[in-house]
């Protein structure tokens, strides 16, 4: 168990480090970071896994950047569930040594040791910006991209009809042909703000599926498939929106509800 919490305490801490910052800042926070997850690990009798953990994040954060395609395609977060899987059947709550041997956290759902306390911090960082990333790779692993011809309506992209101009070696000051109409609005770029709603969403299924609040889980799920059915129905022949939006969330659902599946097993396994 505590191998897996912190495989997704440092490979959670890792997205969020390298989605926010760059450049000298990322290097600082990552070594704070890492010393942060060491300590943890070390006060808990568990400095081992916790550089497992640390070893497993560099390898995710260079198996799928957040630039370009993934290498292995969507692979990657399959091994990622394989590990953390294997991790809390195999290895149960342990005798707790060091600073925190004997303690218990209250919580509303009871009171939960060290171990379980890494096991749910590290999916809770799993849901920020990981669960972007494996989404991300999910839909570039399908070729479920919004193609820009969807989003614009049909033929090529306004960019790309500019760009011939310069090219071509043309004047785009002269005249060419009849006088030219006002300028078309800018296209829609479709399902905006999914950075944002996908965390949100994520920790919210969690929460209500770990409180058993199903008809309200129920009720967000359809609430979100209402508010994107505008968009979906400009979808073209092609569906790419409808595919956008069903692989998008469903990968993102999968991820939350397996998280509140892997705590509530770590939690009656130990």
């Amino acid at each position: 168990m505590i191998l897996a919490g912190f495989v997704l305490l440092a490979t959670g801490l890792c997205d969020v480090l390298r989605r926010f910052l760059h450049g000298r800042a990322f290097w600082i926070g990552t070594a704070v970071a890492a010393v942060l997850v060491l300590v943890l690990g070390t006060l808990g009798g568990a400095y081992l896994f916790a550089l497992i953990g640390i070893a497993c994040a560099v390898l995710w954060a260079w198996l799928l950047p957040l630039e370009g395609r993934p290498r292995l395609s969507f692979w990657p977060a399959v091994l990622l569930a394989v590990v953390v899987v294997v991790s809390v059947v195999l290895m149960p709550a342990r005798a707790v040594t060091g600073l925190f041997a004997g303690r218990w956290l209250a919580t509303p759902l009871g009171p939960i040791g060290f171990d379980l306390f890494i096991l749910a911090i590290g999916v809770f960082a799993l849901l920020l910006e990981t669960g972007n990333v494996i989404v991300r790779a999910a839909l570039v692993g399908e070729e479920a991209e919004l193609p820009a011809d969807v989003a614009s309506g049909d033929g090529p992209p306004a960019e790309a009809v500019h760009g011939l101009v310069p090219a071509l070696g043309l004047d785009p000051g002269a005249p060419t042909g009849p006088e030219p109409t006002a300028p078309a609005p800018a296209a829609d770029p479709g399902f905006r703000g999914g950075r944002l709603i996908g965390p949100l969403e994520r920790v919210i299924v969690l929460l209500l599926t770990l409180f058993a609040a199903y008809p309200l889980l129920a009720a967000m799920l359809a609430a979100k498939g209402i508010v994107r059915f505008p968009e979906i129905s400009r979808d073209g022949a092609s569906g790419a929106r409808a595919e956008y939006f069903l692989v998008g969330s469903l990968v993102s659902w999968v991820v939350a509800l397996g998280g509140a599946l892997l705590l509530w097993w770590a939690a009656r396994a130990g």
